[in-house]
């Protein structure tokens, strides 16, 4: 009767255990589709799910699985909230203001704009949580977070504006400001707040490129002239000239182009 019973235990133990797994199971079989924060987000808790379950860690596992099952059926899944942890205070108080920053960015367009880097600080801070509360790796759990925070410093970084540029036009082999470059030139005056401004003289391909070298650095230096006329230091102004080249239309050597006859003006 002994052997029966303890033969019942061991069986009882064994589908218990498999059913753990199952959910880890299901994610390894499954192939997430939509966007490439939803595939990535699938993945991440993928790796998280199949590690968990290589530490006998069924409960964890379990969980990044669900969660990764979720994602890859298109289901709108967030970082774990912090207070579903057991967390020393101080850890618990940092992750609270990581939660915070990692949702405003989510919120704010990350998972489109930079859908690998958010899926990666959405999984690695869970990923954080757990280790923390696990306490029994501070190698892994420091790993976690500073994945997390590298993530997280990539996706709430704003996309970066073009610089503004400024172009001053030139009738054909003069240098002399026209009233319309003069108009623009007012502009960058008024715009200026401080700083270094660039002044970049160009040419069409018509003529000698040694001549036009010589053109284009005088097409600087007059909007530079006409800058300083306006109340720019002279100092803060830095001027070059390219010739004929960078061509703001292409076109056939010796050939005139307005377009080409310029200056431009950026702000650094």
């Amino acid at each position: 009767m002994k052997a029966v019973r303890y033969l019942s235990l061991f069986a009882g133990a064994g589908i218990l255990v498999g059913c753990q797994g199952l959910d880890v199971e299901r994610l390894n079989d499954t192939s997430a589709s939509g966007d490439a924060f939803t595939q990535q987000l699938t993945a991440e808790y993928r790796d998280l799910a199949n590690f968990e379950a290589d530490q006998l860690d069924w409960r964890d596992a379990d969980h990044f699985a669900r969660k990764g099952l979720s994602a890859a059926a298109g289901e709108a899944i967030g970082p774990d909230d912090v207070g579903s942890r057991m967390l020393p205070t101080d850890t618990a108080s940092e992750a609270s203001d990581a939660r915070g920053d990692l949702v405003t960015a989510l919120n704010g367009g990350a998972r489109s704009d930079f859908p690998i880097e958010a899926a990666v600080a959405q999984a690695k801070f869970d990923c954080w949580l757990e280790q923390a509360e696990e306490g029994t790796h501070p190698d892994h759990t420091a790993a976690c977070r500073d994945e997390f925070y590298a993530a997280l410093a990539a996706i709430s970084t704003p996309p970066v504006a073009p610089a503004a540029v400024y172009f001053v036009f030139f009738d054909f082999d003069s240098s002399v400001v026209t009233s319309a470059g003069q108009a623009i030139i007012d502009n960058v005056i008024a715009d200026y707040e401080g700083g270094i401004v660039n002044v970049v003289g160009f040419t069409d391909t018509s003529g000698n490129p040694a001549y036009n070298q010589a053109l284009s650095e005088r097409r600087a230096d007059a909007v530079s002239g006409s800058l300083v006329a306006g109340g720019i230091s002279g100092a803060n102004i830095v001027t070059s000239g390219l010739g004929e080249t960078n061509l703001l239309v292409e076109t056939l050597d010796g050939v005139r182009e307005p377009s080409n006859r310029r200056a431009e003006i950026t702000f650094q």
